[in-house]
């Protein structure tokens, strides 16, 4: 079974290191097929005084955000209609692509887009899964939506697939799939 060691310089919390080594645990399982019971990880920390590149003394960098939770927190912004909030979550070329095609890069654009297919929607999530990318991370969420039809006509158990890029820690592009279209098809036509 493998172990891996990894030495960083001192400075960096525990929920940082947890994150480093569940994502070294994950990054192992992808080439080598090993249970997670059976892979270790090591971590070395080294003072800032005992650790020397190019001769001169290191710091540790600041972590980066888990993606998850800045997918989320972008998804609560957007929830509440805090598109100011929402907005500091994107990085410059964000741009959303949603069933049909329907490409946008506004948020006010969405809001008002979304404004004819319903009043207001909350998603419940079922599963977060974050892995890395050549630029940053990828954040795939699934699970439902409820909220309002535009009549007030309440809704629930519409499933939802998003997938999300960031790079350097900013969102750049949101994919969405859902059963949206269907359901509303199926209220024009009940039988």
């Amino acid at each position: 079974m493998p172990v891996i060691e990894v030495h960083l310089i001192a400075g960096y919390g525990d929920e940082v290191k947890t994150r480093l080594g569940k994502a070294l645990t994950d990054g192992a399982r992808l080439v080598i097929p090993a249970d997670p019971d059976g892979i270790t990880v090591l971590t070395h920390e080294v003072a800032a005084s005992g650790y020397m590149r190019g001769g001169q003394n290191r710091f540790p960098a600041p972590p980066l955000p888990d993606p998850a939770e800045t997918v989320q927190a972008y998804l609560a912004a957007m929830e509440a209609r805090d598109l100011d909030t929402a907005a500091g979550y994107l990085g410059a070329e964000f741009e959303m692509i949603f069933p049909g095609g329907v490409r946008m890069t506004d948020l006010d654009a969405l809001v008002a887009w979304s404004a004819e297919r319903y009043k207001r929607v909350t998603k419940t999530f079922e599963g977060i899964d974050t892995a890395p990318s050549e630029t940053g991370a990828v954040v795939h969420c699934h699970g439902t939506l409820s909220g309002l039809w535009p009549d007030d006509t309440p809704f629930e158990g519409i499933r939802f697939i998003d997938r999300f890029e960031l790079t350097d820690s900013k969102i750049t592009r949101q994919e969405v799939w859902n059963d949206m279209a269907a359901a509303m098809q199926a209220r024009k036509d009940p039988a």
